[in-house]
C-alpha cells in the first residue's frame, strides 16, 4: 500500500487542478472491509500516541477539515476520532459568524478555539471560511478576502513555530456523491435536519467553489501546513486516509512517556 500521507499531499508552491484528484480514488487500498479492519487498528495506534501527546504536554495538533456541504466532515471527525480519549480532544466547528465575531478580525474566533499543549484541536470546517464561502458568495469586497491568504500562511506558521502542528485535509467528493448523500437527508428522518436549501444554493455555485478551493490549495498549502485532497465518495477510503495522515503526524513527534521525578519514585506508599 503506497503512503497515503505523501500521495494526497499538496507541495508548496505546486498549481493545482483538481481534475487530478479523483474523488472516487482508492489509491492502492485493499478491499472496503480488509481496509476498515486496518483503519481500526491505526485509529487504536493514533489513540495511543495522543494520550502520549496528552502525558507530554508540550505540543498540541490541529486537524483542519474542510470540504462541501455532505463531503463527510461530520462522519470523519466520529469515525477517525472517535478512539481517542475525549479528554485529549477539543472539536470546534465554525458556522456564519456571530455579531461579536464579525466585530473583531477575521481570525479573532479561531484563536478562542485553538487546541492547548498536550490536545488534539478538531476544526469541522475553519478559517477558510474566509476565503471560500465569503469569496463565492461576495460576502467581503474581493480587496479584503485576497489579503487574508496571507494572514492565515503567517498565522499557521506561528502556530507551528509555538508547538502546534497543523494537519489539513480537504475532503473532495464529486457532484453525484453529494447529491445522493443529499438524497439520504431527505429520506432520512434522522439526518433531516442535516439539510438545508441552503445546500441547494451552494450546490448551483459547484464551479465556483472548486474555483475557490484550488486556490486555496495553491496558496495556503506551505511547508509548515501542507494540504491534502482525501478522496471522499468512498467514506471508508476517505477514513483510511485521515487516519493515516493523523497518526503518521503524530508518529513524526517522536513522542515519549515523561518518567516520574526521582523524588517521587522513591516515595514509600502506606
Amino acid at each position: 500500500m503506497q503512503d497515503l500521507a505523501r500521495a494526497t499531499r499538496i507541495d508548496p508552491g505546486s498549481k493545482v487542478d483538481l481534475a487530478d484528484h479523483e474523488p472516487d480514488a482508492k489509491l492502492g487500498l485493499g478491499d472496503e472491509e480488509t481496509t476498515r479492519a486496518q483503519t481500526a487498528k491505526r485509529c487504536e495506534r493514533m489513540a495511543e500516541l495522543a494520550t502520549m501527546l496528552m502525558a507530554e504536554h508540550r505540543r498540541a495538533v490541529l486537524v483542519v477539515l474542510q470540504g462541501m456541504d455532505a463531503a463527510g466532515k461530520d462522519g470523519t471527525v466520529k469515525h477517525c476520532m472517535g478512539t481517542l480519549n475525549p479528554m485529549s480532544v477539543r472539536v470546534a466547528g465554525f458556522k456564519a459568524p456571530t455579531s461579536t465575531e464579525l466585530a473583531h478580525d477575521f481570525l479573532w474566533r479561531i484563536h478562542q478555539v485553538l487546541p492547548q499543549r498536550g490536545e488534539i484541536g478538531i476544526f469541522n470546517r475553519s478559517h477558510y471560511e474566509d476565503v471560500l464561502v465569503v469569496r463565492v458568495e461576495e460576502l467581503v469586497p474581493k480587496a479584503v478576502w485576497k489579503y487574508r491568504y496571507e494572514a492565515i500562511n503567517n498565522f499557521e506558521a506561528q502556530l507551528a513555530n509555538e508547538g502546534t502542528i497543523v494537519v489539513k485535509c480537504f475532503l473532495h467528493i464529486s457532484e453525484a456523491a453529494q447529491a445522493e448523500r443529499f438524497r439520504e437527508r431527505i429520506a432520512d428522518p434522522a439526518k433531516n435536519w442535516k439539510f438545508s436549501a441552503d445546500d441547494l444554493a451552494k450546490r448551483a455555485k459547484w464551479g465556483e467553489y472548486m474555483n475557490a478551493y484550488r486556490a486555496m490549495l495553491e496558496r495556503t498549502s506551505t511547508k509548515a501546513a501542507p494540504w491534502h485532497v482525501v478522496p471522499g465518495d468512498h467514506k471508508w477510503v476517505r477514513d483510511a486516509v485521515v487516519t493515516e495522515i493523523v497518526t503518521q503526524t503524530l508518529e513524526s513527534l517522536d513522542l515519549k512517556w515523561p518518567e516520574l521525578a526521582p523524588e517521587l519514585r522513591s516515595l514509600t506508599i502506606t
